[in-house]
C-alpha cells in the first residue's frame, strides 16, 4: 500500500514539472517560429516598412503574443539580429573547433564558406543586412558595435596570416573581407534573377558547389611548399586558441 502511495505522490507531484517542461519547449517553438517569420518580413520590407501584425499574418499568430515575447518592433529586430548571427557563429565553431586547420588560409575559407552556405540555405540573411547597409541607422550602428566590429577584429588577423602565407593580395585585409562578403552573397542576391534569365537554381548543390570552388580559385592562391611548411609549423600550436570565432556582446535591453 505505501509504495502504491508513493508511486501515485510521485506521479502527482512529476505532472507540473512535465508540463512546465512542455510549456518551456512551446514558448521556445513560437519564439522560434516568430524569429524565422520577423526575418523574412524585415528582409523583404524593411524596418520602417515591416509591421508586427504582418509578422502575425505570416504564422497564423494573434498580434498581441508577438509583443508577449518582444515587447517592441525594435527589441525584435535586434533579437533576430542576434538569432542569425548566433546560428552562424555556430556552424564557424563547428568547422574551427573540432580539428582547426594549421594553415590561416584555410582557416579563412572556411569562416567564409560557412557564411556562403548559410547566406545560400537562408537568403533572407543577405537581404536583411541589405537593408540596413542602405542608409546610416541606430540599428546599423548597434549591429556594428554589438556583432560586426568584434567579428572583423577577429577576422583581419586571420586574413593578415593568409596573405603572409601568400595565399591572398597584399592589400588591406579589410578590403579582402568585404570582397569576400560580397563574392559569398552572390547566389542569395541574385538567386530570383538567375533563375529567370538562365534558369539556374542557387540552391542547387551542384551550382553552391561549383560557385564555392571558383572563389578559391579566384581569389585564394595554394602558398608554395616550403613557404606553407613554416606557417603551418610557426601556427599549429596557436591555431586552436586563435580559430574560435568571438562571442558576440550583447546589450541589455
Amino acid at each position: 500500500m505505501e509504495s502504491t502511495v508513493s508511486r501515485k505522490n510521485a506521479t502527482s507531484k512529476g505532472r507540473p514539472t512535465e508540463l512546465r517542461r512542455a510549456e518551456q519547449q512551446r514558448a521556445q517553438e513560437t519564439r522560434s517560429a516568430i524569429l524565422t517569420a520577423a526575418l523574412a518580413e524585415f528582409a523583404s520590407k524593411g524596418f520602417e516598412a515591416a509591421s508586427i501584425r504582418s509578422i502575425a499574418d505570416r504564422i497564423g499568430l494573434q498580434h498581441p503574443l508577438i509583443t508577449y515575447h518582444f515587447r517592441t518592433k525594435d527589441i525584435l529586430w535586434q533579437a533576430v539580429a542576434e538569432h542569425v548571427f548566433e546560428r552562424i557563429q555556430h556552424s564557424w565553431d563547428d568547422y574551427l573547433t573540432e580539428t582547426p586547420p594549421a594553415l590561416a588560409s584555410d582557416r579563412v575559407k572556411l569562416v567564409y564558406q560557412a557564411l556562403f552556405r548559410f547566406t545560400v540555405d537562408f537568403p533572407e540573411f543577405h537581404r536583411f543586412m541589405l537593408q540596413e547597409f542602405l542608409g546610416y541607422s541606430p540599428r546599423l550602428q548597434w549591429l556594428a558595435d554589438t556583432v560586426l566590429k568584434p567579428l572583423i577584429s577577429w577576422l583581419l588577423p586571420q586574413i593578415h596570416a593568409a596573405q603572409d602565407e601568400g595565399a591572398l593580395p597584399q592589400v588591406d585585409p579589410i578590403l579582402i573581407h568585404y570582397l569576400l562578403i560580397s563574392l559569398t552573397s552572390t547566389l542569395s542576391g541574385f538567386g530570383p534573377e538567375m533563375r529567370v534569365t538562365s534558369n539556374i537554381s542557387p540552391s542547387d548543390p551542384a551550382v553552391v558547389d561549383a560557385y564555392w570552388k571558383m572563389i578559391e580559385d579566384l581569389v585564394f592562391r595554394k602558398p608554395s611548399a616550403a613557404q606553407g611548411s613554416r606557417k603551418a609549423e610557426s601556427s599549429s600550436g596557436k591555431a586552436g586558441r586563435r580559430s574560435r570565432a568571438p562571442e558576440e556582446s550583447k546589450d541589455p535591453e
